[in-house]
């Protein structure tokens, strides 16, 4: 089997099913809901606590679990998506996602609100999907746009859980938070059935990998499970080195497997090609670097040391990080728009440099609220627009038949690069803890703003072997 991680050859350039106007509609709102399902945990997570009688740990499961078996679902759900089609798939995925979210709702206590969890995890592997859809429903040239507007809306989402989690739970019940938009996920997928086409499957004469699927499943979940368990802290050096060489280990195994598969999990071959694997690297970096921001802006925002620092609360520092989200969905909304006119390769470079320059300014400027809300709102705009510059670029690089396997690969890395990026925030503070306050120097902050502007300056290394040409 050959991959072409170049222009798609010209057969797959086949005029593609008219769609309609509500079944972009459809797939919009049901990234919409998908978002909001995946973020309304986190605000209320004080509210689960007291109400079903867990402690912060136990709590932390919850979002835990989501983030796991969404890591393991994804690249299979891209997988099959390839296969037999992607809304099929989607429809089989939306089922579990829908089951998740009643049993959550209807969940009396923390085991069963897991299990629910779990399923909702599955939601990961939409994205990947929905950009199999759409570059089987869209002209070549709109591609790059439609699939920003999706990944804006799956985004936007994330705003509205964040907003909603609190009314809902304090207004009606913390059952609502889950019950709400998991009715919205079976409205849209209920359109997305009666309107989207089928999209043709492909390979069907073929097994499936299962030996690639299971291995590289256990190197996900050993990956994020010791990502989480070294995050948490207190964990030896002998521990953190076994973690390592689990993982490493069960890497090589899935490597050495797919590399004698007739029809492997994931061609390596496409791994290597340079257009992947850079942006496999640029996800990580630019996620890294989201995740530390993340970390820095609010807790800068919170503490109140001498001379640095707001003292602010933390309903205050939610309105204050609020035109950060908003300015991530703009950039997915434009995102597209630039790479189709301006190519993924001008839109990563320029994005890189304009967030180490930001990044150099937030280090020597952070003395008032305006100067960090400004600095966080600039890098999440810039962030999302080479986010969005990445999906475009490989979705469109590859065949068509490796879509969602392809950017489901980087859905994973985003989530890794993620948790890796908060670690290292983390570490970065907690080195800087002054011992009599026990607050983080602001020498900790600088530290950790200027290490996010060298990753940024590094990852221009890898951006010259993205795909160049801009389509037409």
């Amino acid at each position: 089997m050959t991959l072409v991680l170049t222009s798609p050859a010209p057969a797959e350039r086949s005029v593609p099913a008219r769609i309609g106007k509500p079944a972009i509609g459809a797939l919009g709102a049901l990234a919409l809901a998908l978002g909001t399902l995946q973020t309304v945990v986190d605000p209320a997570r004080p509210l689960l606590e007291r109400e079903l009688g867990v402690d912060s740990a136990a709590a932390a499961l919850i979002a835990s679990t989501l983030l796991i078996t969404g890591a393991i679902v994804a690249p299979i759900a891209g997988k099959l998506g390839d296969r037999y089609g992607g809304k099929r798939v989607l429809l089989a995925l939306m089922a579990l996602v829908s089951t998740g979210g009643l049993l959550s709702s209807l969940a009396p206590n923390l085991p069963v609100l897991l299990v629910g969890q779990t399923l909702q995890g599955a939601m990961v592997g939409a994205l990947p999907l929905s950009f199999i859809l759409v570059r089987k429903n869209f002209p070549t040239g709109q591609t790059q746009v439609a699939i920003g507007v999706v990944s804006a809306l799956f985004t936007a989402g994330g705003i509205v859980g964040t907003l909603v989690a609190g009314p809902l739970a304090e207004g009606l019940s913390w059952h609502w938070i889950f019950a709400a938009p998991t009715i919205v996920i079976i409205a849209a997928t209920a359109v997305v059935l009666r309107l989207m086409p089928n999209d043709p499957p492909s390979e069907q004469h073929t097994r499936l990998d299962w030996p690639g699927v299971a291995l590289l499943s256990a190197t996900l979940v050993a990956l994020m499970l010791g990502l989480l368990v070294v995050t948490g802290g207190g964990v030896p050096p002998l521990a953190v080195g076994g973690i390592v060489l689990v993982v490493a280990t069960l890497g090589a195994a899935w490597v050495a497997v797919e590399r004698r598969a007739v029809a492997p999990m994931v061609e390596l071959r496409m791994l290597a090609a340079p257009a992947m694997w850079s942006a496999a690297v640029l996800t990580v970096a630019v996620a890294a670097i989201s995740a530390m921001l993340q970390t820095f802006v609010p807790k800068l925002f919170q503490v109140s040391g001498e001379g640095y620092g707001m003292g602010l609360g933390t309903t205050d520092i939610g309105l204050f990080m609020m035109p950060a989200s908003i300015a991530g969905v703009l950039a997915g909304s434009v995102g597209g728009l630039a790479v189709q006119r301006y190519g993924a390769r001008t839109v990563a470079t320029s994005g890189a440099v304009a967030t180490a320059g930001i990044l150099v300014a937030v280090a020597a400027l952070h003395d008032t609220v305006w100067q960090l809300v400004v600095a966080r709102a600039l890098a999440a705009f810039v962030g999302g627009l080479i986010t969005t510059a990445l999906l475009a670029s490989t979705a469109t690089a590859v065949a068509a038949k490796d879509t969602g396997i392809a950017t489901s690969l980087l859905v994973v890395i985003r989530l890794i690069g993620a948790v890796a990026g908060g670690q290292v925030a983390g570490s970065i503070l907690d080195a800087g803890n002054d011992p009599a306050s026990g607050v983080p120097a602001e020498s900790a902050f600088v530290t950790g703003f200027v290490a996010a502007a060298v990753l940024a300056v590094l990852s221009l290394f890898v951006v010259r072997h993205l795909k160049k040409e801009v389509q037409s």
